[in-house]
């Protein structure tokens, strides 16, 4: 259990730092700072309860290479 969440937060932080890589590198080298946004928005209303969930999420390239960098630096130290 303990693994699981360091791996994901390992992984967080790989995805965070490629992002802000690219932004400061997008400069110079526009394609890593291009990106897709992907949104999922679920709702429901019941006669009980409503619900309204919103989730986005933002992927460049360069937040992409970081996720993977991150993903071989844990298998590397592991």
């Amino acid at each position: 259990m303990k693994n699981t969440i360091v791996f994901i937060i390992v992984l967080i932080v790989g995805l965070i730092f490629g992002s802000i890589m690219g932004k400061i590198l997008g400069q110079w080298v526009p394609f890593l700072g291009t990106g897709e946004v992907l949104t999922w928005e679920p709702k429901g209303d019941f006669v009980i309860f409503k619900y309204d969930f919103f989730l986005q999420v933002k992927l460049n390239l360069s937040g992409i290479l970081g996720l993977v960098l991150a993903y071989w630096l844990y298998k590397k130290i592991k």
